[in-house]
């Protein structure tokens, strides 16, 4: 349908838009890996009696139909149940529903058909049992107004048997900025996630890490979009093929002879409602279609206008969940900020409210930047600088340092060089190398590119010694510089006169263990200054030339 549109434009932007179409490689899965939901038809509907009653005639062909009553009026159906609190938890072909009734708790699944799960539930109550914004698949929240009552009783016949659902997204936890040896930090993608499919597991002893519930991800891509390592991204397309795929688009309708190249981001699952757009839009807006409009990245929004695009819009509707609504608005608003200091019409990327279309057309950037990179190269944050620094080039930028929002994933650290210890703890949990230490020196290394705000670093800190601001640095060579946040002298071994750490460090070890029963003599506390080689040695020197010391170990 939707290209059947496009291929009927006359003009020359129109048919420039076609040939790209028809001649950029398109974005299609492969056989992602799957999870499986087995159902076998057991439905609970819920809700005020009368309204269960009439919707479960309509639904006679389930192989068993439970009717659970939020109200308490009464009825004659041998099928009813009554309930004063009602939890549901699960998926299709899994929901655990525990109900109470006068003080009594019981498993309605077990009680109602004699198994342990249902596998449907009709929610008719008026907000829901459930609360994720993005409902599981099996459960219609259809008394909250979405979906409708007539399209789920159309839908939940059909699901009976064996159904496969793509796993859409991979996670690397080498790359996570969570957590670290006990600390937690970022937790951008559990924030950002509607349907409850993300949560941090663990505890501070063992570790916390965030988990992917297959069965809860409907794919949304809030998470990848707010990730600021790219440890959480889409499976198929990856990322790096959805902006390869805008690139060339671009490059194809250019070498066709269109002009002033707007790219719409369009979800595959509106096609009507993106068609609607197209046809109030000009022949120079492009539609790129992907699974959802939060899958693609400001990486590749930057891209796009490095590649010749005059504009990037957002085909999104006003009725979209508000977590996803959140979120988009967070990115287009930290992607409106980098444009406005750089001198940029801010709506160069912005949201196209599909229902605004009716006021009439909206205003196009029609001003082209200038640029044709061509495609970026390496990680999800290097292609966006490349960009970034490639429209900041030619210009002057005062002061070169700007502020961001505190939400931002860009900025730097700062020591407070009186307190820090060069203990390193900042070092084992930064994830991404930002913070490191190199060479025989004790030093505190720092690359502010690098560092995404995870906060673990400020965290990890015993002496409270780092802070974090959120900012972007438009000097390049700044910042892409190691730069160092501290550097002491060595303390270097009484043995062997090796450098092995910071002088203050072991200055203040002897400080604070002066006078332990532990360190009563000036031998064991030189043994604080000695390296970990030395110490050893030193101890079963002691042991040697004195028996009796035997006992103090």
């Amino acid at each position: 349908m939707l290209k059947q549109y496009l291929q009927q434009a006359t003009s020359p932007n129109g048919r420039a838009r076609w040939s790209a179409i028809e001649n950029t490689v398109e974005l299609t899965n492969l056989i992602p890996p799957t999870v499986s939901y087995e159902s076998g038809g057991h439905t609970l509907i819920l809700g005020p009696s009368s309204l269960i009653e009439r919707a479960a005639l309509q639904l006679s062909q389930m192989a068993s139909v439970t009717l659970l009553s939020v109200d308490g009026e009464p009825s004659e159906s041998h099928h009813l149940y009554y309930a004063d609190s009602v939890e549901i938890s699960g998926f299709l072909g899994a929901f655990s529903v525990s109900v109470e009734n006068r003080g009594q708790e019981i498993n309605l699944a077990q009680a109602a058909i004699s198994q342990d799960c249902f596998d449907i539930v009709l929610d008719m109550s008026l907000n829901g049992v459930m609360t994720e914004e993005v409902p599981v698949p099996g459960y219609f929240p259809v008394g909250r107004g979405h979906p409708k009552l007539s399209d789920a009783l159309e839908e939940i016949p059909d699901l009976m048997g064996t159904f496969d659902k793509p796993k859409y997204f991979r996670l690397d936890t080498d790359l996570c900025a969570h957590s670290s040896r006990g600390v937690k930090g970022c937790e951008r993608c559990v924030d950002a996630c509607p349907a409850g499919a993300l949560s941090s597991e663990g505890s501070d002893k063992t570790g916390h890490r965030i988990q992917i519930n297959p069965y809860l991800c409907q794919g949304i891509g809030t998470c990848a979009t707010s990730c600021p390592t790219e440890a959480i991204h889409y499976a198929l397309p990856n990322p790096t093929d959805t902006q390869k795929f805008i690139e060339r688009l671009l490059r194809n309708y250019a070498q066709a002879g269109g002009e002033q190249a707007v790219i719409l981001i369009c979800s595959s699952r509106h096609e009507q409602y993106n068609l609607m757009a197209l046809q109030a839009l000009p022949d120079n807006v492009i539609p790129v279609t992907v699974e959802e409009l939060p899958s693609v990245g400001m990486d590749s929004w930057f891209a796009a206008l490095v590649n010749g695009a005059t504009q990037v819009l957002f085909a999104a509707s006003r009725h979209m969940p508000p977590t996803v609504m959140r979120i988009l608005n967070q990115e287009v608003t930290m992607a409106q900020t980098f444009l406005n200091q750089l001198g940029i019409d801010k709506e160069t990327v912005d949201i196209l409210f599909l229902e605004s279309l009716r006021d009439g057309t909206p205003t196009l950037c029609t001003e082209p930047l200038g640029l044709h990179l061509g495609e970026l190269e390496g990680n999800k944050r290097q292609r966006l600088y490349q960009a970034l620094d490639a429209l900041a080039e030619h210009k002057q930028i005062e002061p070169a340092i700007q502020p961001l929002p505190a939400t931002a994933a860009y900025g730097a650290i700062e020591c407070s060089t009186q307190d820090c210890t060069l203990c390193m703890s900042c070092v084992a949990v930064c994830p991404t190398r930002a913070l490191h230490h190199e060479g025989d020196m004790p030093s505190l290394k720092f690359v502010e590119q690098d560092c995404v705000q995870c906060g673990l670093c400020v965290k990890a800190c015993p002496e409270s010694a780092l802070t974090s601001s959120s900012r972007i640095n438009w000097d390049k060579q700044q910042r892409q510089a190691v730069v160092t946040l501290h550097q002491e002298e060595p303390a270097h071994c009484l043995r062997c006169q090796k450098p092995f750490a910071p002088q203050s460090m072991i200055t203040m070890l002897q400080d604070k263990l002066r006078g332990h029963s532990h360190f009563s003599d000036q031998t064991s506390l030189n043994r604080i200054a000695m390296c970990e080689d030395c110490r050893v040695v030193d101890v079963f020197e002691s042991m040697a030339n004195d028996p009796e010391k035997q006992l103090n170990y």
